[in-house]
């Protein structure tokens, strides 16, 4: 690996060339916050893409996707005098060596959990006036909702045992399933989310993050769907006109591979 002193010098470079790009680019200097906003959500969306690929290499390529945006955006501020890169870092070492006085401080812990309270406190005590605050309002739903319980999990609103939070996915089944006899549309969908709102939770109880569960398995899927596509193709047949029985025998073979 590199030592410190060529990666502050691969960082020094980096910088330099966002000063020429800003300067010499006509995109470049076109760019604001607002227009880059959404092509940094995107190469998030990447990072973790690589991420559950398990694939190292393009990783570390998203990850430079990712640094030059937070670069990007230190020298739109610099240019208003706003911030620079220098105090975008010396922002984040404060906040860090202040919520971590287990490391910086005589506080004691004992373990994880305890640590994430600590935190949840500090936080309080900066100013904030809810521990919810910090999840931001644009979160695809399923990670807000693992979000909003970790947070209130860390004040000490939760369950004791998993078990206690399975009876209760299984009561909000079992509310779902009564409204879905009445067909009361408007009942069933404030039911079902409730159903995995408990689901997220008892995942979380099981070290699950829901988010990636449900990425692997769409991942799965279609990879499967798509070789039961190919399959057909093969054989000249449009997947319209087969049966679920003909499909069926693509899908396990998909399986097995």
């Amino acid at each position: 690996m590199n030592s410190r002193a060529n990666q502050l010098k691969a960082f020094d470079r980096l910088l330099t060339i966002m000063d020429e790009l800003r300067e010499q680019c006509p995109w470049d200097k076109k760019q604001t916050m607002e227009s880059l906003r959404h092509l940094t959500i995107e190469e998030t969306y990447e990072l973790g893409d690589a991420i559950l690929d398990n694939d190292l290499e393009e990783i570390k390529k998203e990850v430079g996707d990712i640094l030059l945006h937070l670069v990007f955006y230190a020298k739109i501020g610099s240019e208003t005098n706003s911030f620079d890169i220098a105090d975008v870092c010396n922002s984040i070492c404060e906040k860090l060596i202040h919520r971590h006085p287990h490391i910086y401080g005589d506080v004691k812990v004992k373990d994880e959990a305890e640590v994430k309270r600590n935190w949840e406190k500090l936080k309080l005590k900066e100013g904030k006036t809810s521990v919810l605050e910090g999840v931001p309002k644009s979160l695809p739903a399923l990670v807000k909702a693992n979000r909003i319980q970790d947070k209130v999990s860390g004040v000490g609103f939760d369950w004791e045992e998993p078990e206690q939070v399975w009876e209760k996915v299984e009561e909000e089944l079992s509310e779902f399933k009564v409204e879905v006899a009445k067909n009361d549309r408007d009942a069933m969908e404030s039911e079902f989310g409730d159903v995995l709102f408990s689901l997220v939770n008892y995942a979380r109880f099981k070290n699950i993050n829901p988010e990636n569960a449900l990425e692997r398995t769409n991942k799965k899927f279609s990879k499967r769907f798509q070789y039961l596509e190919s399959k057909a193709k093969s054989l000249n047949k449009d997947l319209k006109d087969m049966t679920l029985a003909e499909m069926d025998v693509f899908w396990e073979e998909a399986k097995k591979l």
